[in-house]
């Protein structure tokens, strides 16, 4: 039997399932909130007192970090690598300059006062210093991180990890999934794809996975707000500082981890439908559902084999 909780955190609606073959729930289920909890003292850019808003203010020096904050600047590290750039948690300043400097349920709705300058281009991680013996960063002056998304994909791979062994366990972190395979009967995960702008209308489409892998979705159709007479949302393009221009408004794309489906999918939404898809294409390990401003949806030549 699927077993269900729901809650909030990271500012995001969470779902964990687990199909551990009884009608009693286990009891690590009733754990899984506790565990953002944790993670979220670690990581979030909106809590003063968390250990990334620390790392963030201590720039200049080299900073002991713990474990959890490691393993995610290393996730950090890969997607900028294998996104060629695009996908960097370095946009933190970025993201505060077109408004984005609080929890979006505080944003949503609000028009903020224009900006006064173009913010300009991101610096990479390969402005930051760090050193794996003692497991240190050294941020320079006007560097500042954001996890973001990748946060959320390797929560979901956290709580897959820790849930594996009841059965079959599924981990929904506001559209970051992993899946530890098929049901225990041998049916599949369900994973719904919703319409842009109208998710009351239900899905476009369903993606079905009896493997061990992770599906992440980027939008941009539900955080937007007004900045001035410009429209905003949350997706930094490194090369600008601003909010991506694509004709991309959601991507949905398959990987073997969660962590790698989040920076697939922000970096198709940023470069566009065609650069995005072809830049997809070359990877044997990604999949992709692609809609577009207009309605358009677009199909990878993988992805049919989820849907």
């Amino acid at each position: 039997m699927v077993h269900r909780l729901q809650f909030r955190a990271m500012g995001t609606d969470m779902l964990v399932c687990v199909d551990n073959g009884s009608e009693q729930p286990p009891v690590e289920l009733a754990d899984v909130p506790n565990w953002f909890e944790e993670w979220e003292q670690v990581l979030s850019r909106f809590r003063l007192t968390s250990e990334l808003s620390r790392l963030n203010r201590a720039s200049g020096q080299p900073i002991a970090v713990s474990q959890t904050l490691w393993q995610v600047f290393q996730s950090a590290l890969a997607a900028e690598k294998n996104t060629n750039g695009l996908v960097t948690p370095t946009v933190a300043d970025a993201m505060r300059e077109v408004g984005y400097d609080r929890d979006f349920s505080q944003l949503a709705g609000q028009t903020l006062d224009p900006l006064d300058s173009m913010f300009g281009n991101v610096s990479s991680l390969d402005a930051v210093s760090w050193d794996e013996d003692t497991r240190t960063i050294y941020l320079p002056k006007g560097v500042r991180l954001d996890f973001g998304g990748i946060a959320k994909g390797w929560a979901a791979e956290q709580v897959v990890g820790r849930l594996k062994h009841l059965g079959s366990a599924l981990m929904n972190c506001g559209g970051d999934i992993a899946m530890s395979g098929a049901l225990l009967d041998g049916n599949p995960w369900e994973i719904g794809v919703f319409k842009p702008f109208d998710r009351s209308s239900g899905y476009i489409g369903m993606m079905y996975f009896r493997q061990r892998g992770g599906v992440a979705t980027s939008a941009t159709d539900r955080r937007r707000w007004m900045q001035g007479s410009q429209l905003r949302h949350h997706i930094i393009d490194p090369q600008t500082g601003l909010p991506a221009v694509s004709d991309v408004v959601s991507a949905t794309v398959t990987a073997p981890t969660a962590i790698e489906a989040e920076a697939a999918a922000k970096s198709v939404l940023i470069r566009g439908s065609a650069a995005g898809l072809e830049w997809l294409e070359s990877d044997p390990d990604l999949a992709a559902l692609v809609i577009l401003e207009n309605g358009q949806i677009l199909c990878s030549q993988r992805i049919r084999n989820y849907l």
